[in-house]
């Protein structure tokens, strides 16, 4: 049974149209302003921007692409989690992550570099998956071992992260020690009957996935494998743990790649958060199901880098 201060939050996560004015919910189209969703972004952001105590800030660019790291006191510098965000490829940054990845990283006790990648509808694919080899490549340039290196990220970004695996054991780059993927977008087709049936009741604005699919995607089919990684050759992959909650449209993205990916032979873990909305472990520690969902993850990463 959910806990009642996850019910609570849930709903207020369900119904922030209400919070602000709104009676009824958000509704996407080609028309909706991406800049001004990217600015509702950055504010909803600000409400979970103070830091955990004892986390360092250091930008630095890596491979081209600008980053920062987000390090808690007394992490082994030698191991480092790249860290892909989310924002359905239109929008997200360092700036409007730095507080939950912070807190991610203050979980698991390792050093995050987190970087922004060029976004759609500007840079279409392939943009950021290309900015996300350049990222994962200027680590191991700088000297970072792959088996010392761990790729997560959250909702698209955990989805680019699936494709990142993809699209370094295409190139023969050396594969990092695992993954981790939060509510990962992998069919940007939105084929699943989750994409009309649970839109209602999740915390995305009603038919924002087709559209941020379409921008996304360009002149480019929504199967092609780097795109949508649920449609990739998923063999050989490293280790790989998503969680992914029920009252999400993505929820099927996620359990299906397990699937798939299971019987490609994959080292695969996936968790189904019952009654819970998207990407909400990293909500920790607002809620118990929250909290205990991060510590398994962080569970993971630790018996992968160390």
């Amino acid at each position: 049974m959910t806990s009642f201060k996850s019910k609570i939050f849930n709903l207020m996560m369900r119904n922030r149209h209400l919070l602000r004015g709104k009676l009824r919910k958000e509704q996407f189209d080609f028309n909706t302003s991406i800049t001004a969703f990217r600015e509702q972004c950055e504010k909803s952001a600000a409400r979970y921007s103070k830091l955990p105590p004892g986390i360092t800030i250091k930008e630095e660019k890596i491979g081209g692409i600008h980053g920062e790291w987000l390090i808690p006191d007394g992490a082994d510098r030698t191991k480092v989690i790249l860290y892909v965000h989310g924002g359905g490829y239109v929008s997200g940054s360092c700036h409007d992550h730095r507080g939950f990845v912070s807190t991610f990283a203050q979980y698991c006790g390792y050093a995050n570099w987190i970087y922004d990648y060029r976004l759609a509808p500007e840079n279409p694919f392939p943009a950021a998956l290309e900015d996300s080899v350049q990222a994962y490549a200027g680590l191991l340039d700088l000297g970072f071992k792959a088996e010392n290196l761990l790729i997560a990220g959250e909702s698209a970004g955990g989805g680019l992260s699936l494709a990142l695996l993809l699209a370094l054991k295409e190139r023969k780059i050396a594969l990092p020690a695992a993954a981790v993927a939060i509510s990962p977008w992998t069919d940007l087709t939105c084929s699943s009957n989750a994409y009309s049936t649970k839109n209602k009741v999740s915390v995305a604005p009603l038919n924002s996935w087709v559209v941020f699919s379409k921008y996304y995607c360009g002149d480019h089919p929504p199967n092609t494998p780097l795109i949508s990684p649920l449609f990739g050759d998923l063999a050989g992959l490293p280790p790989i743990f998503i969680n992914s909650g029920v009252d999400d449209e993505l929820y099927e993205d996620g359990e299906q790649f397990f699937i798939k990916a299971q019987k490609a032979g994959v080292d695969i873990t996936f968790r189904a958060g019952l009654g819970m909305v998207h990407c909400y472990p990293m909500l920790a520690p607002m809620f118990k199901e929250a909290a205990e969902a991060m510590t398994e993850i962080c569970e993971f990463i630790k018996k992968h880098l160390n």
